[in-house]
C-alpha cells in the first residue's frame, strides 16, 4: 500500500498527511476548500522547517515529504487509487456518517476506511458503509508528527486482517499502536476529558485561577502542560463534543460538561484556533506555543 488519502486538512489531517508522507507514502490530502488545503500545506512546511532546524530531518527530507503530498477538492478523484483512507474531519457524528457513506460509494472495494475520531463509535460509523469489516479507528494524538501514540479501535465487525494490517502500518510510521475496545471516548479521552472537565469545574467554582490550576498539575503531577492550556490546544469545542458523546453514551452525570465550558464555546472562545480560550493567543504567542510543542 503506497497511496493513502486523508480527509480534512485541519490540524489533525495535515499532521496525519505530514507523517505518512515523511515515511515515503504517497498522500492525497482532500478538503472541500482549496484555501484549507493551502493552509494545511503551509502548516506542514513550517513544521518540517522546525524539524530541519532541530536537525531531526534534513532539508532533502523536507523536500521529499512535500513532494509526496498532492491535494484534491474532489473526494472521488482523491481516493481513486487509495489503499487506505483516514478521515480527520470535525468531531461530528452526522458529518462522519455522511463522509463514510460517500467514501463507501467511491472508494475501490478493497480500500480500508479509517477514522481519526476521538470518541465516536467505530461500529456506528462502519454501519454507514457496505464494508464494516474494513472500517477501523486510528486515533492519532496532536501534534501528530511528534506524538507516538495511536489508539487502534476495532468496530464490532472489523476483520482480524484489517486490524493486524493497521497495527503493522502504525509501527511502520514509527508510532506505537495500542488496541482498545469500542466504547465512548475509548481510553485516552475517557480518562483525559473528565480531568479537563473537572479542572474547568474547579475554575468555575472559584477554587483557583487558570494559571494556578495548571501550575498545580504541571508541578505536582509532572504533566508537561496544564489541563486548561491543553484544552485550549485541543479546542474547547472539541472537548465539549467529546464530553457530550460520552454523556450520551454512558448516561452518567460525571461526563456532563461544565456550564463554563458550554458558555465559552457558545461565545466562540475555542482556544488556540479562535485566538482566545482560557489563555490569550495573539499570533506571536500562538507561534511561540506551537514552536515549543515541536522543540
Amino acid at each position: 500500500m503506497k497511496n493513502i488519502a486523508v480527509i480534512g486538512a485541519g490540524t489533525m489531517g495535515n499532521g496525519i498527511a505530514h507523517t505518512f508522507a515523511q515515511f515515503g507514502y504517497n498522500v492525497q490530502l482532500i478538503d472541500i476548500s482549496q484555501a484549507a488545503l493551502d493552509k494545511g500545506l503551509a502548516t506542514i512546511s513550517k513544521n518540517l522547517d522546525r524539524m530541519v532546524a532541530k536537525e531531526k530531518i534534513s532539508a532533502q527530507d523536507k523536500e521529499d515529504t512535500l513532494k509526496n503530498i498532492s491535494t484534491f477538492t474532489s473526494v472521488k478523484e482523491g481516493v481513486q487509487y487509495a489503499g487506505l483512507v483516514v478521515e480527520a474531519a470535525t468531531e461530528n457524528i452526522d458529518l462522519k456518517l455522511k463522509i463514510f457513506k460517500d467514501l463507501d460509494e467511491v472508494c475501490p472495494e478493497d480500500t480500508i476506511l479509517a477514522t481519526n475520531t476521538s470518541s465516536i463509535s467505530i461500529t456506528q460509523i462502519a454501519a454507514a458503509t457496505s464494508r464494516p469489516e474494513k472500517v477501523i479507528g486510528m486515533h492519532f494524538m496532536n501534534p501528530v508528527p511528534i506524538m507516538k501514540l495511536v489508539e487502534i479501535i476495532r468496530g464490532y465487525n472489523t476483520s482480524d486482517e484489517v486490524n493486524d494490517f493497521i497495527v503493522d502500518l502504525t509501527k511502520k510510521i514509527n508510532k506505537v499502536p495500542v488496541e482498545v475496545n469500542d466504547y465512548p471516548g475509548f481510553v485516552a479521552n475517557r480518562i483525559l476529558m473528565p480531568m479537563i472537565n473537572e479542572s474547568i469545574e474547579t475554575l468555575y467554582n472559584g477554587v483557583a485561577g487558570v494559571k494556578e490550576i495548571d501550575t498545580v498539575m504541571k508541578l505536582g503531577m509532572a504533566h508537561p502542560m496544564g489541563p486548561l492550556q491543553l484544552a485550549d490546544f485541543i479546542g474547547l469545542d472539541v472537548c465539549l463534543s467529546i464530553l457530550n458523546v460520552m454523556y450520551d453514551g454512558f448516561k452518567n452525570p460525571k461526563y456532563a460538561p461544565c456550564p463554563l465550558l458550554v458558555n465559552m464555546v457558545t461565545a466562540g472562545k475555542l482556544g488556540v484556533k479562535s485566538g482566545e480560550g482560557f489563555y490569550d493567543y495573539s499570533e506571536s504567542r500562538k507561534a511561540e506555543n506551537v514552536a515549543k510543542m515541536f522543540s
